[in-house]
C-alpha cells in the first residue's frame, strides 16, 4: 500500500476513536516509550508482544531523530490499520509539529509541504493519553489540569491542555510549577500528586523527558524510552491489566 492510501485508510480507524483510550480490564498491556525513527526497536517490540494476552500501547514520538522516521510511521500505521483493537498509537509532541515547530525536526524537514499538511491532519486525529481500571494512566509528556480525566476528549489539538501533555516534563521540587524551560512545561511533585489524586489513578507512565528519572514521585510516576536516539537502553512497561496496581513495584520494566 502507497503512502497516501495508507494516510487515508488510517484516518478513518483513528476518527473512530476517542481521544482517552480505556483499556479493556483483561490481559496486559506493553506500554512503548519514544521510537523516534527506531525501527528495529519498533519491529522487536511487535513481533515480540502482537499476540494474545498482550495489547500495544505507544506513547508518541514516533519520527525524527532516528534515519527510519518514515518506515518506522508507516509500519506503525499498517499495523494499526490492521489490529486497531491491540495497537494504540498515542500523540508525542514530534507529532504536532505543525501546532509548534521545534529543532532538530529532519522528518519533518524533508517533507513537501503538502506531505506536512497530510500528516499534521492524521495526527490531530491521534489519541492523548490511555486509562485503565486498575489505575494506569499512560500519555505522552506531562498531566493536563482539567476537572476529571473524561475531558481529555474535549481537548483540541494545539490548546493549553495538548501542551502539558505532549510538552511537559517533571521534575522532583515540591512545588507545582517551575519555569518553563526550551517551550516544556515545568511541573513539580505537589501538581502530580494532586491531579493524579483528582483523577484517582495510581500511576502515570510516560516518556518525552530522556534526562528524568526512570521512577519518580514514591513510584508513581515511571518515564520508559525505547529508543536508541536518547539512552543506551531500550525499555517497555508491562502491566497486568486484571491484577491491582499500587506503584512502580507492580510495573515490569523490561529491556528490547
Amino acid at each position: 500500500m502507497d503512502w497516501e492510501e495508507l494516510l487515508r485508510n488510517t484516518e478513518v480507524v483513528f476518527e473512530r476513536e476517542s481521544k482517552l483510550i480505556l483499556l479493556p480490564a483483561r490481559g496486559k498491556a506493553v506500554f512503548v516509550g519514544d521510537t523516534h525513527g527506531d525501527l528495529d526497536a519498533t519491529q522487536r517490540v511487535v513481533q515480540r508482544f502482537l499476540r494474545k494476552p498482550y495489547l500495544l500501547v505507544f506513547l508518541g514520538d514516533y519520527v525524527d531523530r532516528g534515519e527510519f522516521s518514515r518506515e518506522n510511521l508507516h509500519y506503525l500505521l499498517q499495523l494499526k490499520r490492521e489490529h486497531p483493537e491491540e495497537i494504540f498509537l498515542l500523540a508525542g509532541n514530534h507529532e504536532g509539529y505543525m501546532v509548534k515547530e521545534f529543532y532538530p525536526a529532519n522528518f519533518w524537514e524533508s517533507l513537501s509541504p503538502e506531505e506536512q499538511d497530510a500528516l499534521g491532519h492524521l495526527f490531530s486525529r491521534f489519541p492523548l493519553a490511555a486509562t485503565s481500571q486498575n489505575g494506569i494512566l499512560a500519555l505522552h509528556g506531562g498531566l493536563p489540569d482539567l476537572n476529571s480525566l473524561e475531558d481529555v476528549n474535549r481537548i483540541e489539538w494545539g490548546d493549553a491542555h495538548w501542551e502539558r501533555m505532549l510538552w511537559g516534563d517533571f521534575g522532583e521540587s515540591k512545588v507545582d510549577r517551575m519555569e518553563d524551560w526550551g517551550g516544556r512545561p515545568q511541573f513539580g511533585r505537589n501538581y502530580f500528586e494532586e491531579v493524579m489524586g483528582r483523577y484517582q489513578k495510581k500511576i502515570l507512565i510516560r516518556s518525552h523527558q530522556p534526562h528524568a528519572p526512570s521512577v519518580m514521585f514514591n513510584k508513581k510516576c515511571i518515564t520508559i524510552f525505547t529508543s536508541f536516539a536518547y539512552v543506551p537502553n531500550r525499555t517497555v512497561a508491562m502491566a497486568d491489566l486484571e491484577r491491582e496496581i499500587r506503584n512502580a513495584d507492580d510495573i515490569v520494566l523490561e529491556k528490547i
